[in-house]
């Protein structure tokens, strides 16, 4: 049986108790191991504290003290799962964890970590996450270009969805830590997580058919057009579009594969694979986004003999002058740009893709079909997102039996 030893190693006036647990004998030299356990501010607390440690020490729950902060365990964490996750999967978890976890986090002790540590954390964030996240970018714009391009004007604080994916991760790394005895149990599960938006809560804006129709007539000059036509025709991704191969293209067959996508966080960039089966897909082509891949490819052949060895034969059909990849952040600050010298709503470039959805569905096409051509898990999955859309639907499929029925 353990025994507990409770000391005062303060003053009477500023007491400092400790508690002394005494479990098995060491097995070398026969002497019984002791436990520490220090900063009890009166008497009665050291004496609860002793009952539940000798409690934890008699039923094997007993967790070694140790000084590990959060920093060094994170780093230890992300070595110990490099293998066993996707490559692209952990350079998410690393920059999370280097951006937001360890600039706030990274001198706590990992067994002084509580769930209100984890509340401020996340509170903090959603305030002002954004501003150690713009410092990295800075700095590797810096670094790649040797240019200060700051933005200006951005909100300071991160989404919910993003601090949620923050919490994800921290309580991905406490499960490591409960299953290595560095920790009992595990904080991140009684933390107060911020519930991310649910679809069409958020600020989804779309154009209409005719105002997509100006804005596509109105840059046809443009480097960019062909990029911006097949997103607005496909709904694809911005990443799938700018990782999109001439190998991947079969104009004759009027149809392209989405095979890879270029990811970015900050200025990091890198191509990887669809994540699921789903977002693996073929998708046809209409007849006015063929054509103007064909001019593309021929315009992107005649830069390549002009450029002459500075060219880098990348594949991609999306490049700058010089062959090599268009940066996402820099695709999507185009847009934004194209949009803002227009007289048109004002829409962000992923808002392509919800539009491109919207006026599937207002056409009629069947929700299987539109799933199958955005990369959606499920059907159900598309419905769930653009049912802002399903009530003008049911009307006029109110309407259109009605004068099959009654004639006009």
């Amino acid at each position: 049986m353990a025994r507990g030893t409770i000391i005062n190693r303060g003053t009477k006036e500023k007491p400092n108790y400790t508690v002394i647990i005494e479990g098995a004998r060491d097995p070398v030299t026969g002497k019984r191991r002791q436990h520490w356990h220090s900063g009890y501010k009166n008497k009665k607390e050291a004496e609860q504290a002793r009952t539940k440690l000798l409690h934890e020490l008699d039923t094997g729950r007993y967790i070694e003290q140790s000084r590990l902060t959060m920093r060094d365990f994170m780093k230890e964490w992300l070595a110990a799962i490099k293998p066993t996750v996707r490559e692209s999967t952990w350079e998410t978890y690393e920059v999370l964890v280097r951006v937001h976890v360890v600039p706030h986090l990274g001198h706590v002790t990992v067994q002084r970590l509580t769930p209100a540590t984890l509340n401020s954390l996340y509170e903090k964030l959603q305030t002002e996450g954004k501003k150690s996240q713009r410092v990295v970018q800075k700095r590797r714009r810096v670094q790649a270009s040797g240019e200060e391009t700051e933005p200006r004007g951005e909100k300071n604080g991160l989404s919910a969805k993003t601090v949620r994916n923050i919490h994800i991760v921290i309580h991905k790394a406490l499960d490591y830590a409960v299953i290595h005895n560095l920790v009992q149990t595990n904080v991140a599960s009684i933390a107060n997580v911020p519930k991310p938006a649910r679809f069409g809560d958020h600020d989804m804006k779309t154009w209409d058919a005719s105002t997509l129709g100006a804005f596509l007539e109105g840059i046809q000059e443009h480097r960019y057009y062909p990029a911006f036509l097949l997103a607005a025709m496909t709904g694809m991704r911005r990443g799938e579009v700018l990782g999109l191969r001439w190998q991947d293209v079969d104009l004759d067959r009027g149809e392209l594969s989405v095979t890879q996508s270029l990811t970015s966080y900050g200025y990091t960039t890198r191509f990887s694979s669809p994540k699921t089966r789903r977002s693996r897909r073929h998708i046809p082509l209409d007849q006015k986004t063929l054509a103007a891949l064909r001019v593309h490819r021929a315009s992107q052949a005649a830069e390549k003999l002009r450029q002459g060895p500075k060219y880098v034969d990348t594949g991609l059909v999306f490049t700058q002058e010089d062959g090599r990849w268009v940066h996402p952040d820099r695709f999507s600050h185009l847009f934004n740009t194209l949009v803002k010298k227009s007289t048109l709503p004002r829409i962000r470039l992923h808002d392509l893709r919800h539009t491109y959805a919207t006026l599937s569905l207002q056409a009629g096409t069947p929700v299987k079909i539109i799933s199958e051509r955005l990369g959606h898990s499920s059907a159900a999955f598309t419905m769930d997102v653009y049912q802002h859309v399903i009530p003008a639907m049911q009307q006029e499929a109110a309407d259109a039996v009605a004068t099959l029925v009654f004639g006009n």
